[in-house]
């Protein structure tokens, strides 16, 4: 936890403990130890840092022999942050320790909704003796039970209110959540095209570049491993929802929801060929022209140049 908070090159720090060192010398009257040093060699301060990192560094140098720094002398975001990387057997551990902090019901709210950006709870009346401590246990249970069997976690959270059975409520709760595992979330999917037909609604291509908006759509409902229908559905879909994002960019360069879908084929094609280390002979930047406009007759040269070049810079748009 200690190597969250100080992220300062080794040098820097020690340089910063032994400028406030000589501050809490002059503060307790130890003065003696720069007289000895001389005055050419006092150290003045090197950098301005504000009244909270001073008191913060301070409180760290008296309490070095208990192991911990206070977590209570941080910010709110700042705590917030940190103790989003625990599991919740270790904020509840945490929570023995600082047991302020344990019984600080804002804290779990921010906890939660940092983790599950979007639950149908938070958006309800909370009875009288609602806890978002219990509630962020809830939730940690319910993705733990998702990520080994998708329909009983999503099962649990309805059990617990946590969630409505509604296509956009799930998917809302799917789009903001990074707790699910990739896997079952792909397989939750096929089984529920409602959910995925939400799900795709929610993200907004305006003004990106056909790869990045592939890129942008794939890293929250990954691709399949093999070509099939699932991966022929999620195209489709991102096709007319990346046409329904750019009307203008669909009128100046021809493009509609067919021609996006074969460039989408065209770019995962060439990502396979540039990136996997099995394919010796890379297709060439005048080869993907033309195999592409061969399908795609209505698209620019140069645009469909501009496609290769992302690829070859960037990289897959499904990794």
């Amino acid at each position: 936890m200690g190597q969250a908070l100080w992220r300062l090159p080794p040098r820097q720090q020690q340089q910063l403990q032994e400028e406030l060192a000589d501050r809490l010398a002059d503060r307790g009257g130890g003065g003696g130890r720069r007289e000895q040093d001389g005055g050419s060699q006092r150290r003045g301060p090197q950098h301005c840092y504000g009244p909270d990192i001073y008191h913060l560094l301070r409180t760290r140098r008296g309490k070095e022999q208990h192991g911990f720094i206070d977590l209570e002398m941080l910010p709110p975001e700042l705590g917030i942050t940190i103790l989003s990387y625990l599991n919740a057997t270790d904020l509840c551990l945490a929570g023995c320790v600082w047991q302020d902090l344990g019984n600080d019901e804002y804290l779990w709210q921010g906890l939660c909704k940092s983790t599950w950006g979007h639950c149908s709870i938070y958006n309800r009346r909370l009875p009288a003796g609602f806890s978002y401590r219990r509630l962020y246990l809830q939730l940690d249970e319910g993705s733990l039970t998702f990520n080994a069997n998708p329909q009983e976690g999503i099962s649990y959270f309805m059990s617990k209110g946590i969630l409505l059975d509604h296509p956009t409520e799930l998917a809302k709760f799917i789009f903001y959540t990074r707790r699910l595992n990739w896997k079952m979330l792909r397989i939750y999917l096929d089984e529920r095209r409602d959910v995925l037909d939400e799900l795709v609604t929610l993200h907004n291509f305006s003004n990106q570049f056909l790869p990045n908006a592939l890129r942008d759509f794939f890293r929250h409902i990954h691709a399949p491993e093999e070509r099939g229908e699932y991966l022929e559905t999620l195209i489709t879909k991102f096709s007319h929802r990346f046409c329904t994002c750019n009307p203008g960019l669909v009128r100046e360069l021809g493009l509609s929801p067919d021609a996006v879908y074969v460039l989408c084929y065209s770019l995962i094609l060439l990502s396979i060929d540039l990136t996997s280390p099995h394919v010796k002979n890379k297709m060439s930047k005048r080869e993907f022209i033309r195999n592409t406009r061969r399908a795609a007759h209505n698209v620019s040269d140069d645009f469909v140049g501009h496609l290769y070049d992302n690829i070859y810079l960037i990289g897959h748009v499904a990794a």
